[in-house]
């Protein structure tokens, strides 16, 4: 994490990194659930690089030689290119647990081939539109005990959904739509009791952004256009008028 710049506003993605570091910390025993929660909550409710910065000062951040901190430098925008987001290699997080409580998985991080994922009474978001995916086929496994998950996928990726529900289910709307050229599968499966998991598709940020764009351009078009068109119509109203009073002068 920068030091240099503890003023700045963090990101979704920057407590995401950190989180990621808190979970493997409590894997690996350097933590225990009560140190973990109190980090957790205070990940989650940070606002600015500074307060996000002692979380995990104490912690490796993924290199055993190296001192323990989380990169927060801002990478550039990814081009829409598909192949440009399957990276091969190893995911950047490989599975999230919510036990009472919940957890979320989003912004850019890297899609292992198979994501494992529990939630008991909880809760679970894994959003996938911003992130890359380490092969062409990834399995999201989702196991929800009297809970429920999430999976958001950005357009253009097809979907496979193959969940077992008991007293629950999983949700198949999205399936059959087909992939872009070069776009990866994701395979959705796991089991679900009392609980559910939804699968849905949903623009990115900056998609959104785009719309909007076109949108407002559009509107700015037709006001041009009705504005151009204005002094054409009061000629014609004007001719109206003078055939008007040309009739009535006929009559008289």
């Amino acid at each position: 994490m920068t030091d240099d710049a503890p003023e700045l506003r963090a990101s979704d993605a920057d407590r995401e990194r950190v989180a990621e570091v808190l979970r493997d910390a409590l894997a690996e025993g350097r933590l225990d659930m009560t140190e973990f929660e109190e980090r957790l909550d205070a990940t989650y409710s940070a606002r600015t690089y500074g307060d996000l910065t002692p979380i995990t000062r104490d912690l490796p951040g993924g290199s055993v030689d190296g001192p323990p901190r989380v990169s927060m430098t801002k990478e550039p925008e990814r081009a829409g290119d598909w192949a440009g987001r399957i990276t091969g290699g190893a995911g950047s997080s490989t599975w999230a647990v919510a036990v009472m409580s919940g957890f979320q998985r989003k912004g850019r991080w890297t899609v292992p081939r198979r994501f494992n994922s529990f939630a008991f009474w909880g809760g679970g978001d894994i959003d996938l539109r911003e992130a890359d995916f380490a092969h062409d086929e990834v399995v999201i496994n989702c196991v929800a005990i009297m809970g429920g998950m999430n999976v958001i996928v950005p357009s253009g990726v097809e979907v496979l959904v193959r969940g077992i529900g008991i007293m629950g289910g999983f949700d198949h709307r999205e399936e059959g739509v087909p992939g872009d050229p070069g776009a990866p599968r994701v395979v959705v499966t796991g089991f679900a009791f009392w609980g559910g998991v939804g699968v849905e598709r949903k623009l990115t940020r900056a998609e959104k952004q785009r719309i909007k764009e076109e949108r407002r351009q559009e509107k700015l078009e037709r006001k041009g256009r009705k504005e151009l068109d204005a002094p054409r119509h009061g000629l014609h109203g004007l001719h109206d008028l003078h055939h008007e009073e040309r009739e009535r002068r006929r009559e008289t």
